[in-house]
């Protein structure tokens, strides 16, 4: 086995670095899920860290992984397994965001019709009022309400369209660049050649790295 400090994707130097220590790679990913190891969905709290800390960083700058394991290193194409896995995660995530805005623009566009409608049978509805009964206490609060009551219908479209679609975007912009991320290993060099064996359930007595 090679005594390597670190293996992956060089990380440019002007990207700006998010940093993650596990014991060993399998703690990144979902122990649950049923996929192959290196199709997995990332583990809740790895995911959490990795976006809060992207979060917090510039929107336009580039970013990088780089993922400390407390062993040495094991199979010669686990940093790229790795890697891949976890554009494949985010990537995924990336399309869930735009399918989740597309489906919000859909139901804003279903809205604004049935809140513009809504809007004019109450303005045309309130005018009949106004010409086929007099002016009176009620017929002029109930006149009012209607008037009130179909803006109140536009509430939810304006809503859409002004406030609810910029977070789901930037969240799949996020994915995005953390689906293109270059990743590498750092691996510490005071442990057990074999503890990879381990951590890596893909990989076979055969797969260890010369």
């Amino acid at each position: 086995m090679n005594e390597v400090a670190s293996a992956g994707d060089d990380l440019p130097p002007d990207c700006k670095v998010i940093e993650v220590r596990v014991a060993e790679l399998k703690q990144l990913f979902n122990s649950i899920d049923p996929s192959p190891f290196d199709e997995r969905d990332l583990d809740p709290r790895a995911e959490e860290f990795i976006v809060s800390w992207s979060k917090e960083l510039p929107s336009n700058a580039p970013l990088g992984l780089r993922v400390h394991v407390d062993r040495r290193a094991g199979m010669a194409d686990e940093a790229v397994v790795l890697r891949d896995a976890i554009h494949q995660f985010f990537s995924e995530r990336s399309n869930e965001s735009r399918r989740e805005l597309r489906q919000l623009f859909h139901r804003g566009r279903i809205s604004l019709v049935i809140g513009l409608a809504f809007l004019g049978a109450s303005i045309a509805f309130s005018e009949l009022l106004g010409r086929w009964v007099d002016p009176g206490g009620v017929v002029n609060v109930l006149r009012e309400s209607l008037s009130i009551g179909g803006w109140v219908a536009m509430w939810r479209p304006l809503e859409v369209f002004l406030y609810d679609w910029w977070p789901i975007r930037a969240e799949a912009r996020l994915f995005h660049r953390l689906a293109v991320m270059p990743v590498c290993i750092s691996y510490a060099a005071d442990s057990s050649a074999d503890a990879w064996r381990r951590d890596w359930p893909t990989a076979s007595s055969t797969r260890a790295a010369h």
